[in-house]
């Protein structure tokens, strides 16, 4: 089996793999929209028309909600090692506001830039642009070879957007099938502009949702302000002390099952000598917040947060209206980090909300998720073997990194079918994801289709 021929068939390959990707991306697939629930249903059914295209025994499994996607390898070689299960997601966010798209979101094109051409669209980066990659570099190792070089297995959700409700009791009433010696997933991102990263840490997250009730109903400002409890006043109370002047979380036992970063592990971030004030100048920011003697890189990765995501109280139309608020509400997130358990910090939070109440006024809260965060081993050599792999592809060495983020995805391999997840992603922080304009590099694009390729290589030897 020759790489080199592969790597030349996915060169010569580009503009039709291109119009495929672009094929998919005008499938309007919004999750979290019952009105697109046929939309959903269609980009399934590309997917499954597409891998059956290249030799993929694919099928679309009904679930409560949108359908998954499952195919195996119908022309697996006979010494073809290890298993190997590729997870993607085909949803995708909505698009509001819809009039900060400087072209329709499901209008795909490609684009030039000052930072070069790119896949202008929604889904282009998050996720079908990267499903796309390893799904076109496992058509040009069949084109060239007639086989992969290792049994080859594809997982797509059609609910990651909108909290994977069908996952969990999908992937346990189908273990034996979804089972691996290892998960692929390509839902992450670069290091900087060219060192490929391989994710090895994942927050997880809690989501929280308060409204306080203060008087039965609005009242007049004039006639009520001062004698009367302000329910929004309160919340901007209760949220203010959420954290203490060095920027710690002050919520009661938050950092129990925090760990310290190992030293080892601080030096290789530190090589990587990462340049905050443009990863904040690009979003018109300059200084760091956050913990007092944190690196950003540290509290990006591996320190936990609690973050607003949405507050409203009274009158916010156009013009003025003097209205004391009857309620006021907020969403609050936390990012979660080593052991801590979400379920325990959200009776802390609840708690810490109650000793905050004044007379008068009471709580509700709704759930929004709850997730731990993952750590994947970098002992299984898959890993390494990867990494070398990217290294050969990218101008710079492939580095294990942590992620921000949340995939929970990721958990749920390990947790629930016993298999280790390898992170790869080829996205850029430009990217602009769940936004206006995403947008998904045409080399990202091009060099992930490659790098792909690459590491079957290296994992089947």
């Amino acid at each position: 089996m020759s790489l080199d021929a592969v790597l030349s068939r996915i060169d010569q390959d580009l503009e039709a793999a291109t119009d495929r990707l672009l094929t998919l991306l005008r499938i309007p697939s919004i999750s979290t929209d019952p009105a697109f629930k046929a939309d959903c249903d269609a980009a399934a059914d590309w997917l499954v028309e597409d891998l059956t295209s290249i030799g993929f025994d694919a099928t679309k499994r009904k679930t409560p909600g949108h359908p998954m996607v499952v195919a195996h390898d119908t022309e697996v070689a006979d010494n073809a090692s290890p298993h190997l299960m590729f997870y993607g997601h085909y949803d995708v966010q909505p698009v509001d506001p819809l009039d900060l798209w400087d072209t329709p979101p499901f209008e795909p094109a490609i684009e030039d830039t000052a930072k070069g051409r790119v896949i202008r669209g929604r889904g282009s980066s998050d996720d079908k642009g990267q499903l796309m990659t390893f799904v076109e570099a496992c058509r040009a190792w069949k084109a060239v070879n007639g086989t992969l070089p290792a049994r080859i297995s594809f997982f797509f959700e059609g609910e990651e957007e909108s909290g994977s409700p069908s996952l969990v009791p999908f992937m346990t009433e189908n273990a034996d099938e979804l089972r691996s010696d290892v998960a692929l997933i390509c839902d992450t991102g670069l290091f900087g502009h060219d060192t490929p990263a391989i994710v090895t840490m994942l927050r997880g997250l809690l989501g929280e949702e308060l409204t306080i009730t203060g008087p039965s109903k609005d009242l007049h400002s004039g006639m009520y302000g001062g004698v009367s409890m302000n329910p929004a006043r309160v919340l901007a109370r209760i949220i203010a002390g959420l954290h203490d002047d060095e920027g710690r979380v002050t919520v009661d036992g938050f950092y129990d099952d925090v760990p310290e970063l190992p030293n080892s592990l601080r030096a290789q971030w530190e090589d990587l000598n990462f340049d905050h004030k443009s990863f904040l100048g690009e979003v018109g920011l300059s200084v760091p917040a956050g913990e007092t003697g944190r690196s950003p890189l540290e509290m990006i990765w591996s320190r936990p947060t609690c973050e607003v995501n949405g507050l409203w109280s009274g009158y916010t139309g156009d013009g003025f209206k003097t209205v004391l608020p009857s309620q006021a509400s907020a969403k609050i997130s936390f990012r979660l980090v080593g052991q801590q358990d979400p379920l325990k910090i959200r009776e802390s939070f609840s708690a810490y909300v109650q000793s905050m109440l004044p007379q008068d006024c009471s709580v509700d809260f709704k759930d929004h998720g709850a997730s731990r965060a993952g750590h994947m081993s970098t002992d299984h050599p898959a890993f390494e073997q990867a990494r070398i792999a990217l290294s050969e592809e990218w101008p710079n060495t492939a580095a294990y990194v942590g992620c921000g983020g949340s995939i929970p995805i990721a958990g749920h391999f390990k947790n629930i079918l016993g298999v280790d997840a390898m992170l790869v992603g080829f996205g850029r922080d430009d990217d602009q994801i769940h936004s206006p304009n995403e947008k998904y590099d045409l080399e990202s694009f091009h060099k992930g289709i490659r790098s792909w390729a690459r590491i079957l290589d290296a994992m089947s030897k």
